[in-house]
């Protein structure tokens, strides 16, 4: 059996592969292949056969397991994170990369990632795209704003019809080129909500081809006071399989709500979170926070009593980590939002 490390690259792949043999490690082969000579990675591996195959889990990777998957009996995606040893080593070349992989594969110590299945993919390249475009919507009104500002001229509803209306009312008040970007970034404001519509409903089609396990899951979620359409698909595609957690801590982890500790000699000091994993999680739940606990009064308790003795930021963040806990105990349950007596 050959153990094989694939340093991947934009352009460029290097492997090594490795036999083990008393616990001795041995390189057998090295080879650099570009990203466009698919033909010769799998001349390279039928070679090398049978082997087991280890790549980092960075942008682009997916290509290069699927075409890894038809030769390798295993491949195994290694967590860029937790795998800093090639990070911080002093000496980092490819070859030395592709080493150290195949070495920790060979030793059965790779930090493994989990690799999302091709629903999970498009699912989240949709979620992602709504959430590219949302944030240029916010940027945009941002500026809007920000010129009429400087006119002392900004309303509440400018974002409305009536709003709209008042902003040409007034744009002959303004000098020559903010009358122009004005016009410009409503055009492009429009635009994009034109965008947003097609974006949503593509995520409507999208959840129409669901499994029975996802389509109990979103009936599981929309119970739940607060989450919408919006919020179930951002949940169940970022979370992906979350049988995959082997408990609540490691969603809150993933998620990046849990809050970092530092201890030395009996002296402890809570840090901010973590904020590691995915953003877009993240964000979806410190969201639910501000809206449920306005909304309903056993959150608005919660939120209460966190914020009295460590703050309004604070007592939010906590929240919304309570509320993944209970979102992650619906869905490995199964069961539905359950309402205060």
């Amino acid at each position: 059996m050959r153990f094989i490390g694939a340093d991947l690259h934009k352009k460029s792949i290097t492997f090594c592969a490795v036999e083990k043999d008393d616990n001795q490690i041995r390189v057998v082969q090295r080879q650099r292949i570009l990203c466009s000579e698919a033909e010769r990675m799998e001349a390279f591996l039928q070679k090398c056969m049978p082997c087991e195959l280890t790549v980092e889990a960075t942008i682009g990777y997916e290509w290069f397991a699927e075409l890894a998957s038809k030769l390798a009996q295993r491949v195994v995606l290694a967590h860029a994170g937790k795998l800093r040893i090639i990070a911080e080593s002093t000496r980092k070349t490819d070859k030395i990369d592709a080493y150290v992989l195949a070495e920790f594969l060979a030793r059965d110590m790779i930090p493994a990632a989990w690799r999302p299945t091709a629903r999970v993919r498009q699912h989240r390249a949709l979620v992602r795209r709504r959430g590219k475009v949302m944030s240029r919507m916010t940027s945009i009104k941002n500026t809007l704003r920000a010129i009429l500002t400087r006119y002392n001229r900004d309303v509440a509803s400018l974002f409305s019809a009536a709003g709209r209306e008042y902003a040409q009312k007034v744009k002959g008040e303004l000098l020559g080129e903010d009358a122009w970007v004005l016009d410009d970034l409503f055009e492009e404001l429009q635009e994009q909500q034109q965008r947003l519509k097609k974006v949503d409903q593509r995520l409507v089609d999208f959840s129409r081809s669901a499994s029975v396990q996802e389509r109990e899951a979103r009936e599981v979620l929309a119970s739940m006071p607060g989450v919408g359409p919006v919020t179930i698909d951002t949940i169940l595609a970022e979370l992906g399989d979350w049988t995959r957690f082997r408990n609540a801590d490691a969603v809150v982890s993933y998620a990046g709500l849990d809050p970092g500790v530092r201890e030395s000699d009996g002296r402890r000091h809570d840090l901010k979170i973590s904020k590691a994993g995915s953003p877009l999680l993240r964000w979806i739940m410190i969201q639910l926070a501000h809206r449920l606990k306005r909304t309903t009064s056993r959150w608005k308790r919660v939120f209460e009593q966190i914020s009295r003795r460590a703050g309004n930021k604070k007592a939010t963040v906590a929240v919304a980590r309570r509320l993944l806990l209970v979102i992650f105990a619906m869905l490995r349950d199964g069961r539905a939002y359950q309402l205060t007596a």
